[in-house]
C-alpha cells in the first residue's frame, strides 16, 4: 500500500527514523494486533497503537465500563459508563486516527474460541487481568505460531516480556517463567490490591513499544527477558531468562500439544 499526503504528514515524525521510514509506517498500516483487555493496560496499549497507525486492532473485552475503572483506563470516560469497554473504544480510536480499525470481540477468551481469534492476527498483546487468560494465550499463540507481548501491573509494580517460543532455540514461553499459576489467595486482583493509575500507562505505552518493534523487526527483542518496573523506587531491572527444558509447553518432551478445549 501507498500513503496518501495525509498520511505522510500524520506519521512524519515516523517517517522521519530511519528504523521505521515509509516502508516501516506501511507495514504497520497493513499490520493486524489482537489486544486482549481494554482496561488498564489495553488502554494505553491501544491508544498507542492507534496513533502509530497499526491498521487493524483487534480487542476481546466482554466487560462494561464501571465508574472505578476511569482512574487508570483511558480509553474510557465518564459519559461511557454502562457502555461495552469495545464499543467505548471504538469511538475514542475514530477520534484519535480514522485510519485504524478495531475489530470489537465482545467475549471472554476461552479455550474454545482462542486459537480462531488469534489466526487472524499477526501479533497478540495480552493486557489482561488474570492467571487462567495468560497461561490460555500463552499456550495458543506457541501452538498457533505467534508472538506474544505481555504486561503485568499490580500496586506500584509492573512486569513485561514477550514470548515467541514457536521460533524454537533461545527463545522461552511465558510457562518457563511461571510454570504454574500461583495459589489464588497469594496474588491479589487489582480490586483487591490496588493499583497506581500511572503505572498502568507506564507499562502499556512500554508494551506498545515492544508490539511496535516486533512487526517491524527494530531494535532487541525483549524475548529471553523480563522487565520489572518498581515505581516507588523509579527502578527498572530486566532479569534474563531461558527456556526450561522441563517446560509442559515448549520443553524437551511437551505434555502440551494442544488446546484443551473441555476446559472451557
Amino acid at each position: 500500500m501507498s500513503m496518501d499526503d495525509t498520511q505522510i504528514e500524520r506519521y512524519a515524525r515516523h517517517i522521519i527514523l530511519r528504523e521505521v521510514g515509509g516502508i516501516g509506517q506501511e507495514k504497520l498500516l497493513a499490520s493486524r494486533v489482537l489486544v486482549i483487555g481494554a482496561g488498564g493496560l489495553g488502554s494505553p496499549l491501544v491508544t498507542y497503537l492507534a496513533a502509530a497507525g497499526v491498521g487493524t486492532i483487534g480487542l476481546v473485552d466482554d466487560d462494561a465500563v464501571s465508574l472505578s475503572n476511569l482512574q487508570r483506563q483511558i480509553l474510557h470516560g465518564t459519559a461511557d459508563v454502562g457502555r461495552p469497554k469495545v464499543a467505548s473504544a471504538i469511538d475514542e480510536v475514530a477520534r484519535i486516527n480514522p485510519d485504524v480499525e478495531i475489530v470489537p470481540h465482545e467475549l471472554r477468551l476461552a479455550p474454545d474460541n482462542v486459537e480462531a481469534l488469534i489466526a487472524g492476527y499477526d501479533l497478540v498483546a495480552d493486557g489482561s487481568d488474570n492467571f487462567d487468560t495468560r497461561f490460555l494465550l500463552n499456550d495458543a499463540c506457541h501452538l498457533g505460531g505467534r508472538t506474544l507481548v505481555s504486561a503485568a501491573v499490580l500496586r506500584f509494580d509492573g512486569q513485561l516480556s514477550t514470548y515467541k517460543s514457536h521460533r524454537g532455540e533461545g527463545h522461552p514461553c511465558y510457562r518457563c517463567v511461571f510454570p504454574e499459576p500461583p495459589p489464588p489467595d497469594l496474588v491479589p486482583s487489582c480490586a483487591e490490591g490496588g493499583v497506581l493509575g500511572a503505572v498502568a500507562g507506564v507499562m502499556g505505552g512500554l508494551q506498545a513499544t515492544e508490539v511496535i518493534k516486533e512487526l517491524l523487526d527494530i531494535g532487541e527483542s525483549m524475548s529471553g527477558r523480563l522487565l520489572i518496573y518498581d515505581a516507588l523506587g523509579c527502578e527498572f531491572r530486566k532479569v534474563k531468562v531461558r527456556p526450561d527444558s522441563k517446560c509442559r509447553l515448549c520443553g524437551e518432551s511437551p505434555s502440551i500439544r494442544a488446546i484443551d478445549r473441555d476446559a472451557a
